[in-house]
């Protein structure tokens, strides 16, 4: 369903129920759909409704091609030295999406969980809106501190490398051979079943400016580690240790900064919810919640 919130249009599915609202938050040009079925399933199993949102400028949520398109080689230099950077719009517009997805939904609170850019997004609405926040959980991401390693050279390629065409099987090929890269190597997804989730992603949406600007909010947000000092949202904090694009000490470093955030890291998880990521992270999460369930955070 479409939804006015924070003054534009988004996309969101919603399981519905009574139980408390579980708010998932997907990564870098990312669709609601990339959160697996079975994760979804596994929360609404246990009591959860379960919220999803595409991002702006990604999926069926609305696009902002009217923007700038954002320079990347400039904006890497900027990031690089330093520099302060105006993206089209900032993590915190994104976060501030969210929080109206809540406000139209009529949630006061809401258990808030984010995959990469996703993790960012929620710990931006955890620092903007503190008192809508059941609990922070934050996987494979980052505070964003400058001092922390950085992806591998060649992942980095991959992820700014560009599709040979538009044709529908080199889109193919090049999400498949970017989510290898990034994957986890003890958790492989099935090749059959990464087709199909691409594929089915490819004809929902496709929008690659979209990706770009999301990219440069991303670079844009300079002062999120320290001002996650601040937070005092239970907070869960997993992270494979396998993870080749955000790499592992990034995780570690936003539960250090984060008081009281509990750390888990997964042996042999990357950076994608393959099925026994799923089934690994799920342990974590549920009891996460059900020990939450009843605070308020102030």
């Amino acid at each position: 369903m479409q939804i006015i919130a924070n003054g534009i249009t988004l996309e969101v599915e919603d399981t519905g129920g009574t139980g408390s609202v579980v708010l998932l938050i997907m990564g870098l040009g990312m669709q609601l759909t990339s959160w697996p079925p079975a994760m979804v399933q596994g929360l609404a199993d246990a009591g959860y409704r379960v919220v999803r949102l595409d991002n702006r400028d990604i999926g069926l949520s609305q696009h902002f091609d009217q923007l700038r398109a954002p320079n990347l080689v400039w904006t890497a230099l900027k990031h690089r030295l330093g520099w302060a950077i105006k993206p089209p719009y900032s993590l915190h517009d994104m976060a501030m999406d969210a929080v109206g997805v809540l406000d139209a939904l009529k949630i006061d609170q809401a258990h808030i969980v984010g995959a990469s850019m996703g993790g960012m997004i929620a710990q931006r609405v955890a620092i903007a809106a503190s008192a809508r926040v059941r609990s922070l959980t934050s996987i494979m991401s980052t505070s964003g501190a400058r001092s922390l390693p950085q992806a591998r050279a060649h992942v980095m390629q991959a992820l700014m490398s560009r599709p040979k065409s538009d044709a529908p099987e080199a889109l193919m090929q090049h999400a498949v051979r970017l989510f290898n890269i990034i994957g986890s190597p003890g958790f492989p997804t099935d090749p059959q079943l990464m087709r199909e989730r691409v594929q089915a992603s490819l004809a929902r949406s496709y929008h690659p400016a979209g990706t770009l600007r999301q990219m440069v909010a991303v670079a844009a947000d300079a002062d999120r580690a320290e001002q996650l000092r601040a937070l005092h949202c239970p907070t869960l904090v997993l992270h494979g240790k396998a993870d080749p694009l955000v790499p592992f000490a990034c995780g570690e470093d936003t539960a250090r900064r984060i008081p009281g955030a509990q750390l888990v890291g997964i042996e042999g998880m990357g950076h994608d919810l393959a099925p026994g990521v799923v089934a690994a992270l799920l342990p974590h999460i549920l009891p996460f919640f059900k020990q939450h369930d009843h605070a308020t955070t102030a």
